[in-house]
């Protein structure tokens, strides 16, 4: 298995099609549409990738929402860490995740598991759009499930948390001056200067914020652009600093995992995650707002 933080839908497919496939992998399905939270679901159980299991960014990778710790808070690691007991991941496992194509969702699952401890987990570059145009099998089991939780009855998941991965509002605001934070807006770029907020109650971004659309990683077809090419980009946009100065952010804390994740893939590694984003930021009036393009 490759080191990459991404796995190719033909590298995929013949880990699957072993006789005995890992039996350490998992595979997890977490398509989500925001506009429609229970779509993702539906989808995975009209069809999703042989042997895969479902996760949902709203209940699965998610806290519940208090009005003032963002749309999509992260669950307590230990919350997070019965889960993937759960759905049978363990320390040792390899986990493959993905979406529909666009990497959100798979970004955030592949940010999570590295944050808790489980360091070797992969996405799957292109989604399930990617393996529709492989014209790759799909299934519509609905056991799977069930298998993870019978195998994870001997072997739960033990947390070993990388703290250094997360930022907290109060960690951004005391930084907000300081030349080693550079804060890196993953939202569209008419969000992110305030002329349009179709989400959140206030329109702008956090004072100093860059703008880097998640999408700009991605080729037409929900690839991601190659490496090095990703490394050109954001060294253009740390200008010499190192990866560890950056901090990604976006609306809830989603998209911004996208732009991280690229950071890997370009070997650019060390950033960390405001994972409330926009929306917590937001919801505290006394928390300065800048709107325009810087």
């Amino acid at each position: 298995m490759s080191q990459s933080h991404l796995i190719d839908v033909s590298e995929l497919s013949a880990l699957l099609a072993k006789t005995q496939p890992p039996s350490r992998l998992v595979l997890i399905d977490c398509r989500f549409d925001l506009a429609q939270p229970e779509w993702g679901h539906e989808a995975y159980q009209r069809e999703h990738l042989p042997g895969a299991i479902y996760l949902s960014l709203d209940t699965d990778l998610s806290a519940p929402l208090t009005g003032s710790n963002g749309r999509h808070p992260l669950p307590s690691p230990q919350h997070f860490a019965a889960t993937l007991t759960r759905i049978g991941v363990s320390n040792e496992s390899l986990v493959v995740a993905y979406d529909q194509g666009v990497a959100m969702m798979a970004a955030r699952l592949w940010w999570m598991l590295r944050w808790v401890g489980c360091s070797n987990v992969r996405v799957l570059d292109g989604g399930l759009a990617a393996w529709q145009a492989a014209g790759l099998p799909l299934s519509d089991s609905s056991s799977d499930l069930a298998k993870a939780q019978k195998s994870a009855e001997a072997e739960p998941f033990e947390l070993s948390l990388q703290p250094d991965m997360l930022r907290s509002a109060d960690q951004v605001l005391q930084a907000l001056d300081r030349d080693d934070q550079i804060l890196l807006d993953a939202r569209a770029e008419e969000r992110f200067r305030g002329e349009v907020e179709p989400l959140d109650p206030v329109a702008g971004h956090i004072p100093g914020a860059l703008n880097r659309p998640f999408m700009q990683n991605l080729l037409p077809d929900g690839k991601f652009k190659p490496a090095l090419q990703l490394k050109r980009e954001f060294e253009a946009l740390l200008q010499g600093r190192p990866a560890t100065h950056l901090v990604h952010q976006c609306g809830s804390g989603v998209s911004a995992a996208v732009n991280m994740l690229a950071m890997e893939v370009a070997g650019l590694t060390g950033s960390s995650l405001y994972a409330g984003s926009w929306s917590e930021w937001a919801s505290d009036p006394s928390r300065p707002v800048a709107t325009g393009p810087h």
